[in-house]
């Protein structure tokens, strides 16, 4: 079964139909889902839904792009709620160096403390990472922490082997779908099976394919013929070991 390492199944715009969505997506062949949260507002329906759903899990987290309107006090509500024992990772996390305006230091503030939550929980990290790799391997390699998934990897291959050494692997979802992606593409298609994992960022980051409108998780099918025609891969093969890579970083994903 396909795995969405990746997913922000809370958020507003499933409001509408989460069931049918969720529905279409088991269809489709994904037997686990990833919900990460981004702010501490969010961390009660993210579990709500691992609660309500055995295919799925989540992690509590405070997103760069939210860190602005977040109070310090939320990192001890982080701590506290990591420490039932209930989520996968501390997630979503990061740097995002692209959005102007943005206080970069109170990102790194927020980021480094995640970080040292995250070791000392012994759990794994779902990283933001846009525009900020070099930044985020040089806390990584200061704070260590159980691995995780580089999420929306847009990096360098060099960057990339990094953070596999550091016990991680990388997130390609809807970006692979477009021919003009090039880089992304070619990442895809020559790193390491073994440091892959599938991803929708839905409802962000829609595939070529359903450009200005709202990505899905049932798209992980897709996304996972896309990686077997680039890499020239059988199609199940692509299923076992993606998967396979998914429950490596996050073994209480439901087996499949």
């Amino acid at each position: 079964m396909l795995v969405d390492t990746h997913i922000h199944l809370d958020a507003a715009e499933f409001d509408g139909d989460r069931a049918a969505v969720l529905a279409a997506a088991r269809t489709a062949g994904v037997g686990g889902f990833v919900v990460p949260a981004v702010d501490a507002a969010g961390f009660d329906r993210v579990a709500a839904l691992s609660a309500a759903n055995p295919d799925i899990v989540h992690a509590f987290g405070i997103h760069p792009l939210y860190v602005d309107n977040a109070d310090l006090d939320d990192l001890g509500i982080l701590e506290e709620r990591l420490a039932n024992g209930r989520a996968i990772a501390v997630g979503e996390i990061g740097l995002d160096f692209f959005v102007p305006d943005l206080d970069r230091a109170r990102q790194e503030l927020f980021f480094v403390e995640q970080l040292k939550l995250a070791r000392r929980s012994g759990l794994p990290v779902i990283l933001h990472v846009r525009r900020a790799v070099d930044d985020i391997l040089k806390h990584l390699r200061r704070i260590e922490v159980p691995g995780g998934i580089a999420h929306a990897f847009n990096g360098s291959r060099q960057q990339a082997d990094v953070f596999a050494a550091l016990g991680f692997k990388l997130g390609f979802g809807g970006a692979m779908t477009f021919d003009g992606s090039r880089r992304i593409r070619t990442l895809a298609a020559t790193l390491p099976l073994e440091s892959i994992v599938l991803e929708t960022d839905a409802p962000d980051i829609p595939p070529a394919w359903a450009q200005g409108g709202r990505n899905e998780p049932a798209n992980i099918a897709r996304f996972a013929h896309v990686l077997a025609e680039l890499r020239a891969t059988p199609y199940p093969e692509i299923v076992a070991a993606t998967s396979r890579n998914a429950r490596a970083i996050f073994p209480a994903l439901p087996p499949g």
